[in-house]
């Protein structure tokens, strides 16, 4: 499975337009098959997302799997910003993310600021 450090997710071209990883700077883990040939990997290396997630996590990401209220999720802006929060609310208008870090807010954001969202499906915690 392809893997990066989070930190560097937001940097660079390392995702396509639709939140599949989109270059050879990816490194590899060992991870059972998910039933998703996309899914991918992210490291945490720092702290900004304690209690929820600690530097060292490994975060699995599938873009292919079903987004409902209450799942973490990765979200890239038309920015180009990348961050992982709790989906709050999504409505045909607005997406409401609640953020893992109490210091760090949580954010609502236009559908048309949203370039993609995708699932976390499991975490090394």
């Amino acid at each position: 499975m392809p893997l990066i450090g989070f930190a560097q997710a937001g940097g660079g071209k390392y995702f396509n337009a639709t939140g599949h990883p989109a270059s050879a700077s990816w490194d590899e883990i060992p991870f059972p098959a998910l039933g998703d040939p996309h899914a991918y990997a992210l490291e945490i290396s720092d702290g900004s997302m304690e209690p929820v997630y600690r530097d060292g996590d490994i975060m699995v990401v599938s873009p292919f799997a079903n987004i409902r209220r209450g799942d973490r999720v990765l979200v890239r802006t038309t920015g180009g910003e990348i961050m992982a929060k709790q989906l709050q609310r999504r409505s045909a208008r607005k997406v409401d993310l609640l953020s893992f870090n109490s210091l760090d807010g949580d954010r609502t954001l236009n559908v048309e600021e949203v370039e993609w969202m995708s699932r976390i499906v499991w975490a090394s915690q």
